[in-house]
C-alpha cells in the first residue's frame, strides 16, 4: 500500500503517526462544512447532546458554544481521536460539561432516551450497517430528539466515489439512502438539505 493510500485510510480509524496527522487536519478541514450543517438545526434548547465520531473535537466545542447550557458526550472508536478531542475540549471537561470517551456506534453503551440531540459529522461512511447504527442512535434519543448527519459527499460526487475505491470500508450514501435507513430504524420525520454549489448534505431526523 502506497503512502497516500495509507494516509487516506486513516480517515476510517486514525492510528499511529499518520493517524495523528489526519486528526490534526480534521478540525480545520471540515469546519466550513460542519458550520453549514449546524446552521440547519432548528431552534432547540438541548440539555444533553451526543457527538458520534468526534474526530479532533472541534465540533464538540462548537456545539458547547452554540448551546451554553447543555452538556455533551463525545465518542469515537479511535484512541488517537479521543486523545485529540480530549485535549481540544479540556476546559469543557474540567467544568463538567463535556465527556470524551471511546465508543462504538454499532453498540452504544449509553442510557436509553438520554439525549436531546445527536450529531454525526463526516462519519457514517464507515458505520457497520446504517440501519443497525441508526437504531442505536434512536434508542438513546429522547422522544422528540433530533439526529443530524452532515456529509461532504452526496453519494454521487466524483471525488468521493474515487476515495470510496481506495479507502477500506468506506461507503458513500445518497440523501435518499440515508432517509430510507433512518425510517427503517424508527425515525419518522426526516428533512434533507443539499448545498447549492457543493455536494455537501445535511439530513435531520426527529424521533
Amino acid at each position: 500500500m502506497g503512502l497516500f493510500k495509507k494516509y487516506v485510510n486513516q480517515t476510517r480509524k486514525p492510528e499511529g503517526f499518520l493517524g495523528k496527522m489526519m486528526v490534526n487536519g480534521m478540525n480545520g478541514g471540515h469546519a466550513k462544512m460542519a458550520d453549514w450543517g449546524m446552521s440547519h438545526l432548528p431552534e432547540i434548547k438541548p440539555e444533553e447532546m451526543l457527538e458520534i465520531g468526534c474526530g479532533g473535537g472541534r465540533n464538540t466545542g462548537v456545539l458547547m458554544k452554540k448551546y451554553p447550557f447543555a452538556k455533551i458526550t463525545a465518542i469515537d472508536y479511535s484512541e488517537v481521536s479521543v486523545a485529540k478531542a480530549t485535549g481540544y475540549n479540556r476546559s469543557g471537561i474540567e467544568s463538567g460539561r463535556c465527556k470524551v470517551r471511546q465508543g462504538d456506534v454499532s453498540n452504544l453503551d449509553l442510557p436509553d432516551e438520554r439525549f436531546d440531540l445527536a450529531t454525526a459529522f463526516e462519519t457514517i461512511y464507515f458505520w457497520p450497517g446504517l440501519e443497525k447504527c441508526f437504531a442505536e442512535v434512536y434508542k438513546v434519543l429522547k422522544p422528540g430528539g433530533f439526529f443530524m448527519i452532515v456529509n461532504e459527499s452526496d453519494g454521487k460526487d466524483e471525488m468521493s466515489l474515487k476515495f470510496e475505491k481506495i479507502i477500506d470500508g468506506m461507503k458513500c450514501y445518497t440523501p435518499e439512502d440515508i432517509e430510507a435507513a433512518l425510517k427503517k430504524a424508527g425515525f419518522t420525520k426526516v428533512k434533507k438539505v443539499h448545498h447549492k454549489t457543493k455536494p455537501w448534505i445535511t439530513v435531520l431526523a426527529r424521533k
